[in-house]
């Protein structure tokens, strides 16, 4: 990871949230994209379950936002899911 660096927090009930930000100028919006589509591609491919909203029975799940202010883009992302899930991922994710 080039651009997206996770920050986590817990809900004390093995439920995590991982929000991931970068704000960057046109040219490297493609780079930041593809960085979130690779995030969720592992996601997907080591779901803990069904993804979908907690609280209507999804195990996962993912909200990817972008918004531009002038010449620069911020795309956050954000996961929420199992604990031991998410710090796979982010563990996936650090050494890149």
């Amino acid at each position: 990871m080039q651009y997206l660096i996770f920050d986590a927090s817990d809900d004390g009930e093995g439920t995590g949230t991982w929000d991931a930000m970068a704000s960057v100028r046109a040219a490297d919006l493609p780079a930041v994209q593809a960085e979130v589509q690779a995030v969720l591609a592992w996601a997907e491919r080591h779901s803990p379950g069904p993804r979908g909203p907690l609280d209507e029975g999804g195990t996962w799940d993912a909200d990817e936002h972008q918004q531009t202010d002038g010449d620069w883009t911020t795309v956050t992302l954000t996961l929420t899911g199992p604990w031991a899930w998410g710090e796979a991922l982010v563990a996936r994710w650090s050494g890149e």
